[in-house]
């Protein structure tokens, strides 16, 4: 039966038939959205395995499939290529999209902080991040050697070219080199460093000395804002409510979702995660703590154009306006959520 039936049933009572009609309840139909994240399963996709756990995406009529980054995956490219609805993605690789003509856009910006540090031994001698010139040897990968380095190249005194050696995600030449750095993010390979020596690294966040770009940006085709943006703001808004459920209320079933899709995350790893991330402020700070989670201005973007300029990352004819869509942030969409946890 579907929601135009009609079905009729006849009953004798007394030699009298009677006739009822029976009018189907219409099927409510959820919106089948398809996102890919940037990595595997981790803490830093929380807000999103919460809205889907606890309900949050179904009550804003979707039917969300998460599917996971990681090592080969070309979440980016199933995006452009309409086999992906949404798309996690940084702010630095959308501006250059923009200047290649990619029609992607941002919406929303759940990392208020970009997440990337570099680790140091605590007992190197590097107490301030300008220090880290002093090193010989910083393990980067190819792609923070031609971002972030080149910042810290134009800002800071004493930082060469000379300094890298690649990174492959793995501490053990970091390890071996107590005189060396190594890049991470803050959720996760401080973790695992001080499971592996029993102390903390010492952590260098890059946004806390400059370093501004926003990260874990909700990615979109253009197409889809023209098309339907009731879509887009639905999406943006369960995910907002997500992330103050998962960072100020009953995480545990985002948790359990988030080991099922990645068997080798552990809750150890996911409660460290969590705590860098209010401790350092990397979800919930800035414009956030006005406007709410996921809040994108237009000066922040400006701000990483003219710094993308100025290391000549970007030509400065591109209009970086075209990287971003500031209406659906910013509304202060869930917000009483974390006044009541």
């Amino acid at each position: 039966m579907n929601a135009s039936t009609l079905s009729s049933t006849a009953a004798t009572a007394g030699g009298l038939t009677i006739c009822v009609v029976l009018t189907a309840t219409p099927a409510y139909s959820l919106d089948k959205i398809r996102f890919g994240t940037d990595w595997l399963a981790e803490a830093d996709h929380g807000g999103f395995y919460q809205a889907l756990a606890d309900g949050t995406y179904a009550e804003y009529g979707l039917d969300v499939e998460i599917q996971q980054g990681g090592p080969g995956a070309q979440n980016r490219t199933l995006l452009l290529t309409g086999k992906l609805d949404f798309y996690l993605g940084t702010q630095q690789e959308q501006l250059v999209g923009v200047e290649q003509g990619i029609p992607l856009v941002d919406v929303a910006a759940f990392y208020q902080k970009n997440a990337q540090v570099i680790l140091t031994h605590p007992d190197a001698g590097i107490e301030k991040f300008e220090d880290l010139a002093k090193l010989e040897t910083i393990f980067m990968t190819h792609g923070g050697f031609g971002a972030y380095f080149e910042w810290m190249k134009a800002n800071f005194a004493g930082f060469r070219d000379e300094q890298f050696k690649p990174y492959n995600f793995s501490s053990a030449p970091f390890l071996a080199d107590r005189g060396s750095a190594q890049q991470g993010l803050i959720t996760a390979e401080p973790y695992e460093i001080q499971r592996q020596t029993g102390k903390e690294p010492n952590i260098f966040l890059l946004a806390d000395s400059g370093y501004a770009p926003y990260a874990t940006m909700i990615t979109v085709r253009q197409s889809l804002i023209d098309q339907n943006p009731d879509l887009v703001q639905r999406f943006v808004d369960a995910s907002i409510e997500g992330w103050y459920n998962y960072l100020y209320s009953d995480n545990a079933a985002a948790n359990e979702l988030i080991k099922r899709d990645n068997p080798e995350m552990t809750d150890g790893q996911i409660a460290f995660a969590i705590g860098k991330m209010k401790q350092y402020g990397i979800v919930d700070s800035g414009e956030a703590l006005t406007k709410g989670i996921g809040c994108l201005s237009a000066e922040r973007y400006k701000q990483l154009f003219d710094e993308l300029v100025k290391v000549k990352l970007l030509k400065p004819d591109t209009d970086y306006r075209k990287a971003f869509d500031p209406r659906f942030s910013c509304k202060g969409v869930g917000m009483s959520l974390k006044e009541k946890s």
